[in-house]
């Protein structure tokens, strides 16, 4: 308890700070008379925010209030309100407007955050591009500096009023500020001290007096001249929910105002968000998103209720506080104790506070915004990233924060479109002289696919598919025939292909024509149901397109085209002996294996051999198809490799001895001849020659099936 206690007093010292700071930067100018009310509505805020957020955080440390980014949005708020009653009314009353004005933005800031944290939206504000977030920060850090020069000087900075800054005095109060930020800078910036802040602030008044006293300044000389504040009689606080003030209230004015509002609920949503991670990672803790955003917003609708203004859990001070020892939500409550005590201390500080002081803090906090934002973040971003953030900064200072936003996005989906076009949409390609299907195939047509496979050209795509690397794809296609005008099979694989836009299927139509032209093929596989609709609907897909089921399928379909197109048919109709001549090279050989083998007949579906099953005989495959099977987890069963004619299967097994480790389907009616092992053995005693020829064979089966998982390997890796 005590250490929660020692934490939060030590956390309240940049509350109290902080607090003044952001209740001169939101009652300034016009609204400086009433101070007062500023620094009532500062120091209630400040105890209602770190009492619920202590009290309901996932963070039990966390130390909520008023944020240097939210006070900044609450002030151009507040400003904003001003300007359009002065316009409306010079004699018209300020004070319950802007009171009523900053508590309802409040309570509905408070709203929204809940229903961001009830319905998990709050994560959608990651996805708000990062220069879209820079550019908005940015500003804030901009905004909060110009805020500093009206603190310290009474003047709004514009060119208008630039010739107001000539003055020496005011020239030597805003030297002075800067020297306080620059201090600030160089010590407590690179230190991140826990007590570092606090002790610079509080020697920056000491030193001020000091200087004071050395010049002949009386405090009195000190207010009248503008170096320190004019405390107010009393620190009054006024709840604007009377019946009068809501009466007289110009409520058509809060349309005008709802970029504003818009804006006070993103900032206070974002830094809730990012303020929270950012504790994450300074103290090895893990929060709940979703509740912080509730209790922000519990926080907030009550903070309205009382007359306050928004706030959202604070990086120094959650940080300051857990390395001072606080661990528990009674530090958080410390924070709401002090900031009630200083509703009756404040006006005495602020007697004693110069300006210079409060407004070194605000310059620093400000330039370290806009280093962060326009010097950090160049080392993380890309030329047109960047360049984006610059152009939300320009926009927000010049036309506001929802011009900016709205065009930031835009910004943000355009350079994101254009990236994306640069990123190849095509994983991999390929020809069927090295890519080809999992049927196993005799020598010969083994020949032909080595000396037509470029027949066969194939594409294997990837990501998204819209205008930009859809056009791209276009003129890989064309540059792709150009090379190849031996293709007639293009073969395109939407396995990794996530969506197809519109624009991307008028491509494709393009592609067609081309196609088309020269008497290509098209053959579209592992088609997702969304890209084929769009492919349809932009008359794409038609009789000459060919749709197969994956790309295995779709590969033995066109190698069987081309076999049929250059082998012939007689090449089909060779006997039994004729492929064991062409094996073993004699036909004394042959008729010795024919002898020795036996004749299978199977019809579709039939299972030859099964998976465990001792490897007791091989099998050559005289006509039609077998499948390659291996168990799949649901209890089913999956080609990995079909062979087909004049091809052999369970050799290695019959040499090795091993259980087969597959199962063996016919898949269409087949005619096999089986060789046992009990024949095999005779073939070793009796025939020394043929069984060394037929070992010869078997390795360069293998070492044709090996040559060719290398070539798949490759073309994979590519």
């Amino acid at each position: 308890m005590l250490k929660d206690i020692l934490g939060g007093s030590a956390a309240s010292v940049l509350t109290v700070t902080f607090g003044l700071s952001y209740a001169l930067l939101i009652f300034g100018g016009p609204l400086s008379p009433y101070l007062s009310y500023g620094v009532a509505a500062t120091f209630i805020s400040s105890a209602i925010l770190a009492a619920v957020v202590a009290l309901g955080s996932s963070l039990p440390f966390a130390v909520a209030g008023p944020d240097s980014s939210t006070a900044a949005m609450t002030g151009i708020l507040a400003s904003s309100m001003v300007e359009r009653i002065v316009a409306a009314d010079p004699s018209a009353p300020l004070l319950a407007p802007v009171l009523i004005t900053l508590a309802v933005t409040t309570v509905i800031t408070g709203a929204v955050l809940c229903g961001f944290g009830m319905t998990r939206m709050g994560r959608a504000i990651r996805y708000v591009p990062y220069p879209v977030v820079g550019g908005f920060l940015g500003a804030t850090g901009f905004l909060i500096l110009l805020g500093a020069v009206r603190v310290i000087t009474g003047q709004r900075l514009q060119l208008a009023t630039l010739g107001q800054f000539q003055d020496i005095l005011t020239l030597f109060k805003l030297a002075a500020a800067c020297i306080m930020a620059l201090v600030l800078y160089m010590t407590w910036h690179r230190s991140r001290s826990s007590f570092g802040l606090p002790a610079i602030l509080i020697g920056g008044v000491i030193a001020a007096h000091i200087l004071f006293w050395l010049a002949g300044i009386s405090l009195a000389d000190a207010q009248s001249a503008g170096w320190t504040f004019q405390p107010p009689p009393r620190i009054s606080f006024m709840l604007p929910w009377s019946s009068d003030a809501l009466r007289h209230y110009p409520w058509p004015m809060l349309a005008d105002l709802s970029g504003n509002l818009v804006a006070v609920i993103f900032v206070t949503a974002s830094s809730t968000l990012f303020n929270t991670t950012g504790i994450e990672v300074a103290t090895n803790r893990e929060a709940n998103l979703e509740r912080e955003l509730n209790i922000t917003g519990l926080a907030n609708m009550l903070n309205g209720a009382f007359g306050g203004y928004p706030g959202c859990i604070s990086i120094s001070r959650s940080v300051l506080n857990f390395n001072s020892g606080g661990t528990g939500p009674l530090s958080g409550l410390t924070v709401a104790v002090i900031s009630l005590l200083m509703l009756a201390f404040a006006p005495t500080l602020l007697g004693y506070m110069p300006k210079f002081v409060l407004g070194g803090l605000l310059i620093y906090l400000g330039a370290d915004a806009l280093h962060k934002w326009i010097v950090q973040s160049r080392r993380r971003l890309s030329v047109t990233e960047y360049l984006s953030l610059l152009a939300i900064i320009v926009i927000i200072v010049q036309w506001g924060f929802i011009a900016g936003i709205l065009i930031g996005v835009v910004i943000g989906c355009a350079t994101f479109a254009l990236s994306a076009s640069r990123i190849d949409s095509i994983k991999f390609s390929f020809d069927g002289s090295e890519y080809r299907s999992s049927l196993d195939r005799s020598r010969e047509q083994l020949a032909v696919l080595a000396a037509h496979g470029g027949s066969i050209q194939g594409l294997n795509l990837q990501s998204y598919l819209f205008f930009g690397s859809a056009n791209r794809l276009y003129q890989h296609v064309k540059a792709l025939l150009a090379r190849h005008p031996e293709c007639r099979f293009l073969v395109f694989d939407f396995k990794l292909v996530t969506g197809i836009d519109s624009s991307a299927a008028y491509s494709f139509a393009q592609i067609k024509r081309v196609a088309q032209d020269r008497g290509i093929r098209l053959v579209l596989v592992n088609m997702q149901a969304a890209a084929e609709k769009a492919l349809r609907s932009s008359e794409f897909i038609s009789g000459e397109v060919s749709i197969m089921p994956e790309l295995d399928h779709a590969l033995e379909w066109c190698e069987n085209e081309i076999i049929a197109q250059h082998e012939g048919h007689g090449g089909e109709e060779a006997s039994l002996r004729d492929w064991f001549t062409r094996i073993l090279g004699t036909e004394k050989d042959a008729a010795e294996l024919m002898h020795r083998c036996e004749r299978l007949e199977v019809r579709a579906g039939d299972i030859i051999v099964r998976a465990g099953d001792a490897a007791d005989s091989m099998h050559f495959i005289l006509d039609g198809r077998v499948g390659v099977m291996i168990p799949t987890g649901d209890g089913g069963l999956t080609r990995v490799r079909s062979l087909g004619r004049y091809t052999t299967i369970g050799e290695m097994g019959l040499v090795a001895g091993a259980p087969r480790n597959a199962t063996i389907q016919a898949e269409i009616a087949s005619v096999l001849y089986v060789l046992s092992r009990r024949q095999f053995e005779a073939i070793k005693t009796e025939s020394p020659l043929l069984s060394q020829k037929l070992l010869t064979f078997f390795v360069l089966v293998m070492a044709e099936r090996l040559t060719f998982a290398n070539r798949l390997i490759g073309v994979l890796r590519r």
